[in-house]
């Protein structure tokens, strides 16, 4: 399939579409080898992404070919802020295109869609991070003018050591 026959759309998710974001993450998954590390379930995703509250913000992109519309893939981001900036800023959390359909512009456009949705946001930067392994990925972040931060370690505590650490 070339990128002269296919239709790109891109539209927010809605509580309609948590089966399918969870489809999405467990395909994400597969692909950065940690499939039996996903433990998100529709209710959990249906909380914190559609709930009163929401968490994070999902964009979905679908793919028209020869007249039929198939999901293609996602985006999932949430608002952090910089003391430095003084500004809010766009994690991208998660970024995946089925591999049918790489090669089409998708990735690009869910990119170019937060980049206008961090503009229209007044966010002083948009932020994520890729697998080292993630030669292919890695290199079309830096086409589009990513810069890597090297020099910045990624901390996490999660699990018991996060409720150790509540406990103190």
């Amino acid at each position: 399939m070339d990128d002269k026959q296919a239709r790109i759309r891109l539209a927010p998710a809605t509580e309609d579409d948590v089966g399918l974001v969870l489809w999405f993450i467990k395909q994400l998954a597969e692909y950065e080898r940690a499939p039996n590390q996903v433990t998100a379930t529709e209710e959990l995703l249906r909380k914190n992404l559609f709930g009163p509250h929401p968490f994070a913000h999902v964009v979905l992109a679908y793919v028209t070919v020869d007249g039929v519309e198939q999901p293609a893939g996602f985006a999932l981001y949430f608002y952090n802020f910089s003391t430095w900036v003084g500004q809010p800023g766009l994690y991208l959390e998660d970024l995946f295109v089925c591999s049918e359909f790489r090669n089409l512009g998708i990735g690009k456009r869910l990119l170019v869609h937060l980049a206008q949705t961090a503009r229209e946001r007044e966010c002083g930067r948009m932020e994520w991070v890729v697998l080292d392994w993630n030669e292919p990925s890695i290199q079309f972040y830096l086409s589009l003018g990513a810069k890597q931060m090297k020099e910045w370690i990624i901390n996490r505590i999660s699990g018991p050591a996060l409720e150790h650490l509540a406990d103190l």
